[in-house]
């Protein structure tokens, strides 16, 4: 008695043809673009890396440059934070806790126009119905920190609306809205990106910046997930739709 083997067979079912064809070049090609981010990531650092290695430069040196050569490098800033006039960047969490980031205006000294200093975290009230108490910096200050632009457009439920009172609790920040809010409050022009300023200068909070959300490596990982979550669907249409593992493993009828 000997068992033949047999013939490899494929049986078409559009509908779980059309499930896997659309899923499978999904997950592939959410799998590249998790690669993709892992890249940015890894090239993000880097800059940062890089940039955090020169001396820190004034804002008049600054003003005009392109906002890739701005993200990241180090600043010396001198000038005096106007009373009252701070935003208040909402759903900031640290240790569990929620608070708020204090972006403060601060009037140059030297290039005779503000500059919005992003002082680090405060917590906030866990009714959220009253605004914490910001601690007031008094005087001429002289502080080092660095210049942040956003990676991209910040995400809103709703356009942010602000009226004339001081400070602004915000859900976002955007520059475009901000610029000529601070430059009612104080003359001249107003640079176009935060400062964050660095831990323990005079009027830091709790200051523990993050440059990235999410390591190369994990986005490495998430890629790996992808694919594989796409290999193991193909094969479960594979083995659905035909007689692969027959096929593949040899057995068949027995002949006599």
């Amino acid at each position: 008695m000997s068992t033949s083997k047999p013939e490899f067979q494929f049986e078409f079912e559009w509908r779980i043809t059309v499930f896997a064809a659309l899923l499978v070049p999904l997950m592939v090609g959410l799998g590249f673009w998790q690669l993709h981010r892992a890249d940015e990531k890894t090239a993000l650092a880097a800059a940062f890396e890089t940039r955090q290695q020169q001396p820190p430069a004034t804002l008049s040196m600054l003003w005009d440059q392109p906002a890739e050569l701005l993200a990241y490098a180090p600043v010396r800033i001198s000038g005096h934070f106007v009373p009252g006039a701070y935003f208040l960047l909402d759903n900031q969490t640290r240790d569990g806790q929620v608070g708020y980031e204090v972006l403060s205006v601060m009037q140059l000294a030297d290039a005779g126009g503000s500059v919005l200093v992003n002082r680090g975290w405060l917590a906030g009230a866990a009714n959220r119905q009253s605004l914490p108490q910001v601690p007031t910096v008094d005087g001429q200050v002289d502080i080092t920190g660095h210049v942040y632009v956003a990676p991209g457009a910040p995400f809103l439920l709703a356009e942010q609306q602000f009226d004339n009172d001081w400070p602004k609790r915000v859900q976002a920040i955007e520059m475009a809205k901000f610029t000529p809010l601070i430059a009612e409050q104080v003359a001249g022009r107003v640079f176009p990106y935060p400062v964050r300023i660095n831990a323990g200068e005079r009027g830091a909070l709790a200051v523990n910046w993050q440059i990235m959300n999410a390591t190369p490596q994990k986005h490495q990982a998430y890629a790996v997930q992808w694919f594989a979550m796409a290999a193991t669907l193909f094969v479960i249409y594979l083995l659905r739709s035909s007689n692969a593992w027959e096929f593949l493993t040899g057995s068949g009828r027995a002949e006599k």
